[in-house]
């Protein structure tokens, strides 16, 4: 029988991790004789969920076993659950979700609405009450939310791949040891069939996380064969205690779902809009640029942050006119205050004309004139001439941007966020057929 297992929200930001807990699982089940039928599938979740402890990453496990293994399997991934979750942590809600058979199409229409929106845990328990399911909800249980929607999300559209090594114990809390150099080559050789390892402005390695989470790094790729290849470029000095890859929604733009009007933001939700650049962007406190977007129902601030770099001068070329699209996540400002739309990528649809208005030039000897007041004409300071009959005229400038889509720099992406890189790259669907070396141990 095939069998999905859910995991979500063992972590906390003092450690722990899911995705350790689901490689944990992989070698803990494949000792007892299941098969699985999918690589570890990552599945990322609304990233502006409030309640969210870092990526919103939830894991599902699918395998065939035995009937008679069933229950073994579930006394095997409750115990786990609970050994390997911060139960410590205020915010820190386990679950787990065991589902035998086919998807059924409510829970695949659930997992699109935990990665697009907000969903309740009720909603969540009744689909588990309603199919039957095994599951375990720890404390509050908000992670069975989660848990279900990870097997929901079947993966059978755009998907990318990620090995994840992880560290022994006695190094969780230090500074990775992997050499950068390596990483750099790695880069070179495996690009376009990796992303995102390094930051090419900063000279920043970014496949090493730097939190005190058991992960050590993270590769991440359009196949399973070119993430495996990669990881074997590099050069690491500290011992990695087991790797697996996963099978992820990650780099696909998965959460980013299309608003018809302005007026329609919600707040928590990712959004594209389009809409008329209104007024000339704005620089706050921070270094942080306010580009203010209308399209007849509303208009809403749209936020580019210090850390996205270069893509803010895109940001403030625009003028008024422009028509753009943007894509991003929708803050709450605070009460009564509106929203913003926090920008993690924007096409240039339309570039208005950039009209400067200039004195006119002295017809005598080429100097530009000046004015003598208002409806009096102008002077040249140089020949003395006096013209009441000029006026201004008008010049269209260059633009220094140009129609197309641009994102922030690799450091400033999420996890979700479809990089350049990837147009054109789209997976599609999955054969069932597994690497030989997709894990370790």
């Amino acid at each position: 029988m095939k069998v999905h297992i859910g995991l979500d929200d063992t972590d906390s930001p003092r450690g722990g991790c899911t995705t350790y807990l689901g490689a944990l699982l992989v070698e803990r089940l494949l000792a007892m004789g299941t098969e699985f039928i999918d690589y570890p599938n990552l599945i990322r979740l609304n990233p502006n969920a409030p309640w969210k402890t870092r990526g919103n990453g939830a894991v599902c496990l699918r395998v065939r076993c035995p009937p008679e293994a069933l229950e073994k399997v579930e006394e095997v991934i409750f115990e786990t659950l609970e050994e390997n979750s911060d139960l410590t942590c205020k915010n820190t809600n386990p679950g787990a979700v065991i589902h035998v058979g086919d998807v059924p199409p409510e829970v695949r229409k659930f997992a699109r609405r935990a990665i697009t929106g907000l969903v309740e845990l009720e909603e969540a328990i009744a689909l588990i009450r309603r199919f039957g399911d095994s599951a375990l909800g720890l404390k509050e249980g908000r992670g069975l939310i989660g848990a279900l929607a990870a097997i929901g999300e079947v993966l059978d559209g755009d998907h990318t791949y990620e090995l994840l090594a992880y560290r022994t114990p006695e190094n969780r809390g230090k500074r990775r040891r992997v050499d950068a150099d390596s990483v750099f080559r790695m880069d070179d050789a495996t690009r376009p069939l990796t992303f995102n390892n390094v930051d090419p402005q900063t000279r920043r390695v970014l496949i090493t996380p730097r939190g005190p989470d058991p992960v050590l790094l993270g590769i991440r790729g359009e196949t399973p064969e070119a993430v495996y290849e990669a990881f074997q470029m590099l050069i690491v000095e500290e011992p990695i205690e087991r790797w697996v890859i996963y099978r992820t929604n990650q780099g696909t733009d998965a959460h980013l779902a299309n608003v018809s009007r302005i007026a329609d933001l919600r707040p928590h939700y990712p959004a594209i809009i389009e809409g008329t650049v209104l007024e000339e962007p704005r620089t706050i406190q921070g270094g942080h640029v306010i580009l203010r977007v209308g399209d007849g129902s509303g208009e809403v601030d749209c936020a580019a942050y210090e850390p996205t770099g270069d893509f803010r001068r895109v940001v403030r070329s625009l003028v008024p006119g422009d028509v753009v699209r943007v894509y991003g996540g929708v803050r709450l400002r605070g009460e009564g205050h509106g929203v913003t739309l926090n920008m993690e990528k924007l096409e240039v649809l339309h570039l208005a004309p950039k009209v400067v208005y200039e004195n006119p030039l002295c017809p005598r000897c080429g100097r530009r004139m000046e004015s003598m007041g208002r409806g009096q004409g102008y002077r040249c300071r140089r020949c003395g001439l006096r013209r009441r009959d000029a006026g201004k005229r008008e010049v269209v400038l260059k633009r220094e941007v140009r129609e197309g889509l641009y994102l922030p720099p690799p450091r400033a992406q999420r996890h979700l966020t479809k990089p350049l890189q990837r147009y054109g790259r789209e997976n599609r669907g999955f054969n069932g057929c597994l690497i030989d070396r997709w894990h370790y141990p």
